[in-house]
C-alpha cells in the first residue's frame, strides 16, 4: 500500500511524504504506482523548474520513500502545483480505493 501524508499549516501545504508500493500489480505493470510516481515526481520537477521555492528532499527507491519539505512558506505557484498533485492523488484514491493508496493530512 502507498501511504501519502500531506503536511499542512492551516491551508498552506508545507510538504509531503510518500511511502510504499501499492501492490496492485507486478512491478512494471502497476498502474497505481505509475500514476502516483508520475504525479509526485512531476510536481517536484515543476516546483524546481518553474518556481524559486527552496526545499529538502529525501528518497529511497526500495521502500518507495519520497520525503519533500519546503524550507519556507509556499508561494502561489508552488501551492498551486502541490494542490494539483493532491487533487490527482485523491482521484486515484477515489478510483482504486484505500486498499492500495491512503492519503492523510497532518497539521504541523
Amino acid at each position: 500500500m502507498i501511504t501519502i501524508t500531506i503536511f499542512q499549516n492551516h491551508d498552506q501545504i508545507t510538504g509531503f511524504r510518500c511511502l510504499g508500493h501499492s501492490g496492485y500489480a507486478d512491478a512494471g505493470s502497476d498502474i497505481i504506482c505509475a500514476g502516483v510516481s508520475a504525479l509526485v515526481i512531476n510536481t517536484i520537477n515543476a516546483i524546481d523548474t518553474f518556481t524559486d521555492s527552496v526545499y529538502r528532499i529525501d528518497t529511497e527507491e526500495e521502500s518507495g520513500l519520497i520525503d519533500f519539505e519546503l524550507e519556507k512558506e509556499a508561494g502561489h505557484d508552488t501551492l498551486l502545483l502541490l494542490r494539483s498533485m493532491v487533487l490527482g492523488l485523491q482521484g486515484i484514491q477515489n478510483d482504486y480505493g484505500n486498499e492500495f493508496i491512503i492519503l492523510n493530512f497532518k497539521e504541523v
